[in-house]
């Protein structure tokens, strides 16, 4: 009698659309780890100006400090005005990409005249912003890709995806990748997201919370799974915050200066010293 085949165990979460985690055997960090980091940057910061209009529109466009203010929400960014704006952050500060941006729209009213045209009107306006052939061969390729599958060139469909169908639908696009995509999530789609970002990857790599060998992209897996959702956006940005404006961390994680963090700094109890994770 021939055998009955045997049934397949249901797909685990991690298997459903996500990748698989790199570290299944590295620990940190616990919620209580990434609760009391958050709040020793908090503290210590305060909640960086940068991205507090952000941090509105996940409230509904009230601030934290004034939960019952009736005052409508600020205009969200359009879904293509996020990628376009983190594609021209890339290698410069928030002030100049901000400023390459607005040269840009200034520019060219409508995305179908930066895809149409066909000189170096796209890369003069975002000149600004630094490698500008880099930028304008990588927004008018994406922006291009978008015409193509939707036959227009909008993407604020994407609101109404999960995270991982956000990530399907943005990875088919030429110029877009994986740190794009996890700031367009968090910042434009109000996505509980953790990118990883240069000060995100050292700093988390300090404190253990990665293996130091960790690639970028293992780290984002890794954090991702690890890191509780209602903490993903207040951590994230304190942790890119600090690691810009702390020279003690630099100096820590840029080369052999300062091998013990100076105990100002408000993660100098949370860092590895040696094997040694500082609790």
């Amino acid at each position: 009698m021939p055998r009955k085949p045997k049934r397949k165990a249901p797909a685990s979460p991690a298997a459903r659309g996500t990748s698989p985690e790199p570290y299944p055997s590295h620990a940190s960090p616990s919620p209580a780890q990434c609760l009391a980091v958050r709040d020793a940057l908090l503290g210590f910061h305060g909640f960086p100006e940068e991205f507090a209009p952000f941090r509105r529109l996940r409230l509904g466009g009230r601030s934290p400090e004034d939960c019952s203010s009736d005052s409508p929400p600020p205009p969200s960014p359009t879904v293509l005005d996020g990628i376009v704006t983190t594609l021209l952050s890339q290698n410069t500060t928030e002030a100049i990409s901000r400023r390459a941006f607005a040269s840009l729209k200034a520019a060219f009213p409508s995305w179908d005249q930066v895809v149409d045209e066909e000189g170096t009107r796209l890369e003069d306006a975002i000149r600004c912003g630094g490698l500008a052939a880099t930028k304008a061969a990588r927004i008018r390729a994406m922006l291009r890709g978008v015409r193509e599958r939707r036959g227009k060139i909008c993407l604020e469909y994407l609101r109404e995806l999960s995270v991982d169908e956000v990530k399907r639908e943005l990875s088919q696009f030429k110029g877009i990748g994986p740190k794009t995509v996890a700031c367009v999530l968090m910042f434009y789609l109000q996505k509980d997201d953790f990118p990883v970002d240069t000060h995100v990857h050292r700093i988390t790599k300090a404190m253990g919370w990665v293996p130091v060998t960790a690639s970028r992209e293992k780290a984002y897996i890794h954090l991702n799974n690890k890191i509780p959702d209602d903490l993903k956006f207040d951590l994230n940005c304190l942790i890119v915050t600090h690691g810009k404006l702390c020279q003690t961390c630099a100096k820590k994680m840029g080369g052999e200066k300062s091998k013990v963090p100076n105990a100002a700094c408000p993660l100098a109890s949370y860092y590895c010293v040696g094997e040694k994770l500082q609790q």
